[in-house]
């Protein structure tokens, strides 16, 4: 890649619709090369590159299958020269709510795929972006790397009806401990934080308020946030999770929320 000034590396999943596309949109910027992992890819986001005179990659990759994504990413880092960049960044924002009911509803097949694109791909993407970028330290490259994991407030209390998807999202927010502690070891280890976003206007609010009243209790709490206008719309919410990517203190709480003050 022949880029005039060293670019900022950015990857994000979950970047075709809602949050993870306003996120997108955003960070598409000349002194950037991102590399978006999605389902699908977005017609949108291609042109708006274009027009910017951005560097961006799409491939369209089911998370689910979470080898098959770990293995595509590490061959493409290891494609790229460490020394043409200024910084590398993890962004994991996919998820899945799959069908709405207790857990004895729910087929194993949704369950297996919301746990493997809401958790297991995530961990497999940062096994990668950690051993990869890892290298490039030891062979002397000194820009940052930072790992932003997008959590919720379901990942932090529980609720009925919801179990497969606040597991996972509990489960991110272990993980990114974990992984801080690890490298809390290293003098140039990189800076992890799992991050509530607010809560959103998306697809997935509209899927929780069409949820079948007599088995999903809190239903009320999701109409009741979209009727008194309390949900914050993609693009403010993805401005203010970019915005605390880039704070100085990133990193010093791992679990954290976007409201937090700095």
């Amino acid at each position: 890649m022949n880029l005039p000034t060293p670019p900022h590396l950015t990857i994000l999943t979950g970047a075709s619709r809602g949050m993870g596309l306003a996120m997108a949109r955003q960070l598409l910027t000349p002194g950037r090369i991102l590399l978006c992992i999605s389902r699908r890819t977005n017609d949108e986001l291609a042109v708006l590159a274009q027009t910017r005179g951005a560097h961006l990659e799409q491939w369209s990759q089911d998370l689910a299958d979470s080898q098959e994504a770990a293995e595509r990413l590490e061959r493409w880092l290891g494609s790229l020269h460490a020394a043409e960049l200024d910084s590398a960044t993890l962004i994991n924002n996919a998820g899945v709510v799959p069908h709405i009911g207790p857990l004895g509803s729910i087929a194993a097949t949704d369950l297996a795929n919301a746990l493997r694109v809401g958790l297991e791909a995530p961990l497999a993407l940062s096994s990668v972006f950690l051993r990869v970028t890892g290298r490039w330290v030891q062979q002397g490259w000194s820009g940052p790397r930072k790992l932003l994991n997008i959590s919720s407030g379901l990942g932090r209390r529980a609720m009925a009806s919801q179990t497969a998807y606040c597991t996972a999202k509990a489960g991110m927010d272990q993980f990114s401990q974990c992984v801080a502690l690890e490298e809390a070891q290293h003098p140039q280890g990189v800076r992890v934080v799992s991050l509530a976003p607010g809560v959103i206007d998306t697809d997935m609010q509209v899927q929780l308020r069409g949820g079948d009243p007599a088995a999903f209790p809190d239903i009320g709490n999701f109409i009741g946030m979209k009727d008194k206008g309390q949900l914050t719309s993609p693009e403010a919410a993805a401005a203010r999770v970019l915005a605390y990517l880039e704070r100085p203190d990133f990193g010093a709480k791992v679990v954290a929320d976007v409201r937090d003050p700095a």
